[in-house]
């Protein structure tokens, strides 16, 4: 089973670890195109503080930010797991898993990201502010630039993996599942049930709710193969699940979870 997560706006930095080494991060094939990215990003931030704030989203108030990508190269790295720090992270809270639990998720995810294409669980990464829907100066349009490079990581999984697609929509559009994997993909929606009425969609407690399914996964002692092992292990945290085929060919199914309640 292949897991594909969103990055997460919060990061936390690192106080200590060696600077960032691309050789070292999974998917070498990824290095020009993250070196790309890298070199256009500081360069901004280096040179047009007030014009990366502006295309970076940010307000005066986070400036840091700017300053924190003006040294990307040199700053301390730690596994990516530990760099993001957004609620799905914080609710998969890896450092309270065993060592053969990461290890569990190690070997399944691969986290999306504006500025590596996509990284491995473990990957030692720096602390750093890009979203996935900049158009960067001499890069353009982030998703434009990393879909054709991260279709032939998708295709490249072994046929007999499932893939359980968890991005957001920014992310998928880094890396949209081509065709011949979404017929064995998988995507998911949060809802809850309500008093009356049909089940309402959430945005609120999304995150978390992916957050709680990949901890219960890396906790899972069992072999997850299938989307029915995954809809199974997703009813024992207390929700509804139903598995929705696609409407057409080259679709993932939905898988619907619906939560009795949230808070």
């Amino acid at each position: 089973m292949r897991i594909l997560l969103p990055p997460s706006e919060g990061k936390t930095d690192p106080l200590r670890g060696t600077p960032l080494e691309l050789a070292g991060l999974s998917f070498p094939e990824l290095e020009p195109h993250r070196r790309l990215v890298l070199d256009a990003l500081t360069t901004l931030c280096t040179t047009d503080s007030g014009g990366a704030c502006s295309t970076l989203g940010l307000t005066p108030n986070q400036s840091a930010e700017v300053v924190r990508n003006q040294s990307l190269w040199r700053v301390p790295t730690a596994p990516a797991w530990q760099i993001y720090s957004g609620v799905l992270y914080g609710q998969l809270d890896a450092a309270s898993l065993t060592a053969a639990q990461r290890t569990r998720l190690t070997a399944r995810v691969w986290i999306a990201s504006a500025l590596f294409g996509f990284v491995g669980f473990t990957d030692r990464i720096p602390a750093y502010r890009l979203s996935g829907n900049t158009v960067l100066p001499g890069i353009g349009s982030l998703s434009r630039f990393w879909r054709d490079s991260l279709t032939p990581l998708l295709l490249g999984v072994d046929e007999s993996e499932v893939m359980v697609d968890l991005r957001s929509g920014t992310y998928i559009k880094l890396g949209p599942l081509p065709a011949a994997v979404a017929e064995r993909a998988v995507v998911t929606r949060i809802l809850q049930h309500m008093p009356s009425g049909p089940p309402k969609l959430i945005t609120h407690f999304n995150k978390a709710t992916k957050g709680r399914i990949l901890r219960a996964v890396a906790q899972h002692p069992g072999k997850l193969r299938t989307i029915d092992d995954l809809a199974q292990l997703i009813a024992t945290l207390g929700a509804d699940v139903t598995l929705i085929p696609p409407t057409r060919a080259g679709q993932p199914q939905q898988l619907d979870i619906i939560l009795m309640g949230v808070g």
